[in-house]
């Protein structure tokens, strides 16, 4: 092999990035991390769970803020050494693709699902009175909704399900799995018993149906449904510019390596902020060809702090490059 063939494999070449979330942990402040010694390859389709792909981006941004300052000294004041000052990172992109999830990051902060509402419901910007939730039995999975004999019927293929518990007038972080939102008292949600299912991000489609089961297409996202948990059907997705509840994840973005190999950016707290760039909800339309544009949602974040445990040092981001095969060190 020439050495020009090994040293033209250490640019890495890439079609698209694609990015992959996972929940913090909001009671425990834990993290999800990406171990790029155990999860580097992986298949770009399958992420390593929690992980959860959200498709790929447009325009990537990676902003650093932290700063370096130097102690001075002698008569003239000459910089002696260097110090470095608080971590600061930043980073920005746009989806490509809609969902649940990709709403809510770009949103920030809570992310409703509009139920099925009752018969002459008030209407309501989020979604009026909703009708009342199935039931979900014992022996579900996060892939199988057993709701039973004849409440199946109440769902067909191809709807969206929310699966969480009743509200029960707590307060702090709701949602099964993963935090939705948090309540501080229980009339500032009307003391809703829906109300976990109005936020929850454990919402899938119903793929196929048996005798007593709903068989959904992707896994529920916080897991299966705890015991008390009742399925509501979904009829749309909304968010708003406003609300107090700011989302917290774990972020992962991979360059898809067309040659040179793979580098990933490895987040371990984002947590959404207004930049000069981009509002809270900015969508930017994206020509397709003719009069057809498709519309993109804007997400920018600020990596919070978190203390890497080999060294104690302060961190806000990852990078890591995985070299092509054979290609030279450096």
């Amino acid at each position: 092999m020439s050495n020009w063939a090994v040293r033209a494999a250490m640019t890495p070449i890439s079609g698209r990035i694609r990015a992959y979330f996972a929940p913090v942990n909001r009671v425990t402040g834990a993290v999800t991390v990406f171990d790029p010694g155990k999860y580097g390859w992986f298949l770009l389709d399958s992420p390593p769970s929690p992980w959860i792909g959200l498709g790929w981006i447009d325009n990537l941004r990676r902003i650093s803020g932290t700063r370096t300052d130097a102690i001075r000294s002698g008569v003239h004041g000459e910089e002696v050494t260097q110090f470095r000052g608080a971590a600061d990172g930043r980073v920005e992109f746009d989806f490509r693709e809609w969902g649940k999830l990709q709403m809510a990051l770009a949103c920030g902060s809570e992310h409703m699902n509009v139920l099925a509402p009752i018969a002459n419901a008030t209407a309501q910007p989020s979604g009026g009175a909703a009708a009342a939730g199935v039931a979900v039995a014992p022996g579900s999975t996060a892939s199988e909704i057993v709701v039973g004999a004849g409440a199946v019927d109440g769902f067909a293929v191809g709807d969206v399900v929310a699966v969480d518990v009743d509200y029960q007038q707590q307060t702090g972080y709701v949602g099964s799995g993963i935090a939705a939102a948090y309540v501080s008292d229980p009339t500032d949600v009307n003391r809703d018993a829906n109300y976990v299912r109005r936020v929850t991000f454990n919402v899938g489609r119903v793929a196929e149906k048996t005798t007593t089961s709903l068989l959904l297409a992707q896994t529920l996202p916080g897991g299966a449904p705890l015991m008390g948990a009742s399925a509501q059907k979904v009829i749309a997705f909304v968010d708003r510019e406003g609300g107090s509840f700011l989302q917290e994840w774990s972020g992962l973005f991979v360059a898809e390596e067309a040659s040179g190999g793979r580098v990933c950016f490895h987040y371990p707290r984002l947590s959404p902020i207004m930049t000069q760039t981009a509002g809270w909800e900015r969508e930017e339309m994206v020509g397709i060809g003719g009069q057809l544009s498709a519309m993109a949602l804007h997400a920018a974040f600020l990596a919070l702090p978190y203390t890497d445990a080999n060294d104690g040092q302060i961190a806000v981001c990852y990078r890591s490059y995985f070299p092509a095969s054979m290609a030279a060190v450096y």
